[in-house]
């Protein structure tokens, strides 16, 4: 654990505000849900809170289906990071930050493909081996939770349009439904 040097009081509600500057570093926004944890030793621990961090063997399972049985390389994320994928390397995209362009996707709420001469997106910052071919947005109760992702390295191994598009916007509908269950 780091040390910030910030100190806040409790309010009389019992209310500690969260300085700006580490919400900004943590991607923590107005209304995000924080885990609170406690230890022995009488730390309290803030943690956000991942409702599709919670399904996250279920995704993985989902990713590796849809990659076997499709050939898609396939990324689950949540609103901050990778939480799973297949058909792209785990070192590189497994728990990594999203791009800040993933966050538009998914702040837009609607469809995204990829169109030859397109700008190309990529999943996180540092990895750039692969593009995003198609996202949907996870939408769970009127909230974006997240977002499935097909990825290609070349344009040339996109699979059928269509049938990418369909398989992303299930994925998305399904984890959606499961997180609201």
């Amino acid at each position: 654990m780091k040390a910030t040097g910030i100190v806040r009081r409790i309010d009389d509600l019992g209310r500690v505000v969260i300085p700006k500057e580490i919400r900004r570093t943590m991607r923590i926004r107005e209304g995000d849900p924080l885990e609170i944890y406690t230890d022995r030793e009488g730390e309290v621990i803030f943690k956000k809170y991942s409702p599709i961090g919670e399904l996250n063997s279920f995704a993985s399972q989902y990713a590796e289906t849809m990659h076997k049985t499709c050939n898609l390389a396939v990324a689950v994320c949540d609103r901050d990071a990778v939480i799973a994928c297949s058909g792209l390397p785990k070192k590189e995209y497994g728990e990594k930050p999203v791009s800040n362009d993933i966050e538009h996707i998914m702040e837009s709420r609607g469809f995204y493909r990829y169109k030859e001469g397109d700008r190309k997106i990529f999943i996180t910052e540092e990895a750039t081996d692969s593009f995003v071919s198609c996202a949907m947005p996870i939408i769970t109760a009127g909230d974006v939770t997240g977002c499935v992702i097909s990825a290609a390295r070349e344009e040339s191994e996109r699979p059928e349009a269509e049938l990418e598009g369909k398989l992303v916007q299930t994925a998305a509908g399904f984890l959606g439904k499961q997180l609201e269950t």
